[in-house]
């Protein structure tokens, strides 16, 4: 397990995606892949950094878990966590992808992409602290 803080602002994301693919050196992790943990990645924490402390900024955990499970595959697991406004973006609706352009409207497309890519993501909300869970099978 590997773990950083940073400032929950804009400019902290390229540190944050620096840490995430320094863990993801040890394993094998496709382009494919390495593209989805960076839209997910980027999903999440914006979100953190444009609306748990607002206007405020304050701090934000990012931990990277790499772990195998009982078939013998690796899993990665990159948890967030901050003490800002309580806020589960899993609450949301989905967006409908068989929509016409003009139905769609705008918002809700990054946590679906999330969703499609990760085989689970998690949020929980206790002590103060929003916790929000990726986990990915690598095959």
């Amino acid at each position: 397990m590997a773990s950083i803080v940073v400032k929950a602002t804009d400019e902290s994301l390229e540190t944050v995606n620096d840490f995430i693919h320094t863990e993801l050196e040890k394993i094998s992790c496709s382009p494919k892949l390495l593209f989805q943990f960076d839209l997910a990645v980027e999903e999440i924490f914006v979100n953190i950094a444009h609306y748990a402390y607002s206007p405020e900024i304050g701090d934000a955990e990012v931990i990277c878990t790499l772990e195998k499970n009982a078939e013998n595959k690796v899993v990665l697991s990159i948890t967030f966590k901050d003490s800002g406004v309580p806020f589960n973006p899993l609450e949301r609706p989905d967006p409908n992808p068989n929509a016409s352009l003009e139905e769609r409207g705008i918002g809700g497309w990054g946590i679906y992409l999330t969703k499609k890519y990760m085989d689970s993501v998690e949020y929980t909300y206790a002590h103060g602290k929003n916790t929000l869970t990726l986990t990915k099978i690598i095959e």
